[in-house]
């Protein structure tokens, strides 16, 4: 299969690196990344040791076929712009996945594309950049992809066959929607508190009061998630939270990269959206609020 995996970051770089063993694969990434990868390979380190020779470019304009399917891997902010410079790569037969944060992104993409090439995914796998080249994968997960309908297709079966042949541990859903909304809640939960305390996933569960406040925000973001019709149970919700936060426990989420680094976060696709959604059907967010605040503004993003 021919792939492009636009937003090589830590996630987009290890599923290349595994998916370019019995696929063609171009990783399109930032500068300095694509720069080491042309220089020494990539090199996967922890859970997965590999190092493969990767096609990498920095722009799609790089790119000189039609991809069979395009994974978008990048961050909710860029997610517009990304797919409007990849619209020349979109064929008639180009599936496009989101495999990405955030509960906006669906919303963006389909200003662009048909909505009937586009599926979802998510994923648990943890991983960060060690450096320019080097991605640590951190903590191995479960991948989830769908048809945004819920149809069990030909082309997801045949794209979780790839995904699985990788290496990649993926099964289907019949409703990707609320996968999506589960995998915003257990961010929630997580990645913005680990912004504020600057620490790895784990230490939220070995401080007994950032427990207390995983547990607090995971409450709050499951009714938001219920009032919209989504029908979650908050003790499953914790049980899956905590059950994250210990197989990445080594992990810094990609938020507190992204802030490390002083880079803009995805803070207004996850608690901020999340947010907005329950303003509107008048149920409290006090904590999602107050998190997007302090992450956007009381850290000067």
């Amino acid at each position: 299969m021919n792939i492009v995996i636009l937003g090589a970051g830590a996630i987009g770089s290890l599923f290349g690196a595994l998916l370019s063993k019995k696929n063609n694969v171009i990783l399109i990434g930032r500068n300095s990344h694509i720069q080491a990868i042309g220089k020494k390979g990539l090199d996967i380190e922890g859970k997965t040791q590999m190092n493969v020779k990767i096609l990498s470019e920095k722009s799609v304009d790089k790119v000189t076929f039609l991809p069979d399917l395009l994974i978008l891997t990048v961050k909710s902010y860029d997610t517009y712009s990304a797919i409007s410079q990849a619209k020349q790569l979109i064929g008639d037969n180009t599936v496009v996945l989101s495999l990405q944060n955030g509960l906006d992104n669906i919303d963006k993409i389909e200003k662009i594309v048909d909505r009937r090439q586009l599926i979802a995914g998510v994923t648990t796998h943890g991983a960060f950049f060690s450096e320019p080249g080097v991605v640590k994968h951190t903590g191995k997960g479960q991948t989830i992809l769908g048809e945004l309908n819920g149809w069990k297709t030909k082309r997801i079966t045949s794209i979780i066959d790839v995904f699985n042949k990788a290496g990649i541990e993926t099964i289907a859903s019949e409703d990707i929607v609320r996968e999506i909304w589960i995998k915003a809640i257990v961010n929630s939960s997580i990645n913005s508190l680990t912004t504020f305390s600057s620490c790895k996933n784990g230490y939220l569960l070995e401080n007994p009061i950032l427990e207390k406040v995983v547990e607090k925000v995971c409450r709050e973001s499951t009714n938001i998630a219920n009032v919209y019709g989504i029908n979650l149970s908050y003790e499953n919700m914790i049980k899956k939270t905590k059950e994250v936060i210990r197989n990445t426990s080594d992990n810094y989420s990609s938020m507190l990269q992204s802030f490390k680094k002083g880079k803009k976060t995805e803070i207004d696709s996850i608690n901020g959206k999340l947010a907005d959604v329950g303003k509107k059907h008048d149920i409290d967010t006090t904590m999602n609020e107050i998190l997007t605040y302090i992450v956007k503004f009381g850290y000067g993003e």
